[in-house]
C-alpha cells in the first residue's frame, strides 16, 4: 500500500507572497536601522533652531535652512578695520561643489587614457596585473595617503627639494586649494579607472574598423564611435566620484588648511566644535543627503549598471 503523495500546496513551508518579504527582510531591517531612521532623526533636528545636546527636540520651522542664505558679520583681527558681511555658508557650499566638480573633471581627464590603454592597447595577459597595480593605493588608509601628500607638498618636502635641485623655484601648495585637488584626485582616480575600464572592455571594435573603412580619421572615430559607446560608463564614473568627493573630510582637512572649509568640515564644527549647533549642522547634512540622492538617481538612470558589477 503506497502512501499518498503530498499536494504542492501542503509541501510549501510558507505562502508564496511571503517569500519575497522573507528574502528582503534582513536588508530592509538593516537599511531601516542604519539609513532611514538616522536620516529622519537628522531631518527632525534640522527643524529645531539652535538645539544643543541634552535639549528637548521641538521642531518649529525652517530657520536652520534660512540661516544658510543669511550674511554673517566678519570681524577683522584688528579693531581699526571695519567689520564686513559675507554669505559664508553659501561660499562653503560653492567651495564644496567646486572641489567635487573639479575632482570629477580631473579624474575623468586622467583616468580615461589609463583605462583606454589597459582595455584596448595593453596585452590581455597584462591587463589584470595593470589593474591591480593601479588600484594598489586603495589598500592603504586614506589618512596615510593624505599624510604622504603632506610629506610631498610641504615647503621642505620631496617636491620642492626636487624643484630646488634642478634650479626651479619652490611651490607653496600645501594648505591651499591645489593641494586639496591633488589629494582628492589621487584618492578617487582608481574608481574612475575601474568603471571606465569595464565600459571600454566591451567596446565593439568592429565599429571602429567600419569607421576607418568609411574614411574616418582616428580622432573622428574616437568622438563618433568610441565616446557614444562608453558614455554610460563616463556618466557612472563621474557621478560616483562626485558623490564621494562632495562629502570628503580628510583631504580638505589635512591638505587644505583653514582656507579650504567645506561642508563636511562645517558640519563637523557644528556637532563637535565649539558652536555645538546640532540643528544647523543637521540642516547642512540634509543638503549633502539631497545632493547625493539626486546624484544616485542620475546614476541609476543614466549610469552603466553593468560597470558596477566589476
Amino acid at each position: 500500500m503506497t502512501s499518498p503523495v503530498p499536494s504542492e500546496a501542503s509541501s510549501k513551508s510558507m505562502p508564496q507572497w511571503l517569500e519575497p518579504i522573507a528574502l528582503l527582510a534582513p536588508a530592509g531591517i538593516w537599511l531601516g536601522l542604519l539609513l532611514v531612521i538616522p536620516t529622519l532623526l537628522i531631518f527632525q533636528l534640522s527643524l529645531v533652531p539652535g538645539i544643543r545636546p541634552g535639549q528637548v527636540v521641538n521642531p518649529s520651522g525652517l530657520d536652520n535652512y534660512l540661516q544658510i542664505f543669511q550674511a554673517v558679520e566678519i570681524r577683522p583681527a584688528t579693531k581699526t578695520e571695519p567689520a564686513v558681511t559675507a554669505f559664508i555658508y553659501l561660499r562653503v557650499i560653492w567651495r564644496s561643489l567646486s572641489f567635487a566638480i573639479g575632482t570629477t573633471f580631473m579624474c575623468l581627464l586622467l583616468g580615461f587614457p589609463v583605462a583606454y590603454f589597459i582595455a584596448i592597447k595593453a596585452p590581455k595577459n597584462w591587463r589584470n596585473l595593470l589593474l591591480v597595480g593601479f588600484v594598489l593605493p586603495l589598500w592603504t588608509s586614506s589618512l596615510l595617503r593624505s599624510y604622504a601628500w603632506i610629506t610631498i607638498l610641504r615647503p621642505t618636502g620631496v617636491l620642492n627639494s626636487i624643484l630646488t635641485a634642478i634650479g626651479l623655484p619652490a611651490l607653496n601648495i600645501l594648505n591651499r586649494p591645489p593641494a586639496v585637488y591633488i589629494g582628492m584626485t589621487y584618492s578617487l582616480l582608481p574608481y574612475m579607472v575601474l568603471i571606465l575600464y569595464a565600459s571600454l572592455e566591451k567596446l565593439d571594435r568592429r565599429l571602429l574598423e567600419a569607421a576607418a573603412d568609411l574614411g574616418a580619421t582616428p580622432i573622428q572615430a574616437f568622438w563618433k564611435v568610441t565616446i557614444p559607446q562608453v558614455l554610460p560608463g563616463i556618466a557612472a564614473g563621474s557621478l560616483l566620484v562626485f558623490i564621494t568627493s562632495i562629502g570628503d573630510f580628510i583631504d580638505p582637512e589635512l591638505l587644505g588648511g583653514a582656507s579650504s572649509m567645506t561642508l563636511a568640515r562645517l558640519i563637523y564644527n557644528q556637532f563637535l566644535g565649539a558652536s555645538q549647533n546640532w540643528g544647523f549642522g543637521s540642516a547642512l547634512s540634509m543638503i549633502i543627503i539631497l545632493a547625493v540622492s539626486i546624484s544616485i538617481g542620475l546614476l541609476l538612470k543614466y549610469g552603466d549598471r553593468s560597470s558596477a558589477n566589476l
